[in-house]
């Protein structure tokens, strides 16, 4: 599935594949690499609240950003509170970065394998081969609370809106 005008980067449209979330829907599952090279996939994280925080590269500047600001915010929050940060950066890069940037309370996990999750959550930008900017709140019983799709990937996402909706679910 193919979508337009809905998200651009740098002002220019982009198209996004794969199946579209909303609020209320039950979360897709997926899988994904660790920087260690281990799969993981979203039910690994079951009876938890997720906070999937998508970004295109960390390599960049805003999604070095916002990594660096939601790993700082998992530090106020309790221990079933779960941060995942996915690109498709490949996990030997995750894994330095972590290292030379302190990241130690989100994890920081690749789909640039078989871009599971950016299909099962309709975040793949087919035009670059990156997921568009996006945040995906997940309660504890698998349904999705929150979304946000940034409409500029080259902005950041509304992270007080995602903390607020963190602490309404808590």
């Amino acid at each position: 599935m193919e979508r337009n005008n809905l998200v651009k980067m740098g002002g220019t449209p982009v198209t996004l594949v794969g199946k579209p979330i909303k609020e209320g829907d039950a979360a897709p599952d997926f899988t994904v690499l660790t920087p260690e090279m281990k799969t993981v996939s979203l039910r690994d994280f079951k009876g938890k609240i997720v906070l999937i925080s998508a970004a295109p590269s960390i390599d960049t500047p805003v999604c070095d950003l916002q990594a660096t600001r939601f790993n700082q915010e998992a530090a106020q929050l309790p221990d079933d509170v779960q941060i995942l940060n996915i690109t498709v950066d490949l996990p030997f890069a995750l894994s330095r970065y972590c290292a030379a940037k302190g990241i130690d309370k989100i994890l920081t996990l690749s789909d640039h394998r078989e871009l599971s999750f950016g299909n099962a959550y309709g975040v793949v930008v087919k035009e670059f081969r990156l997921l568009a900017r996006s945040l995906f709140l997940i309660d504890r019983s698998g349904i999705v609370r929150y979304v946000e799709l940034v409409p500029d990937i080259k902005n950041h996402p509304n992270y007080e809106n995602a903390l607020t909706e963190i602490k309404k679910i808590l």
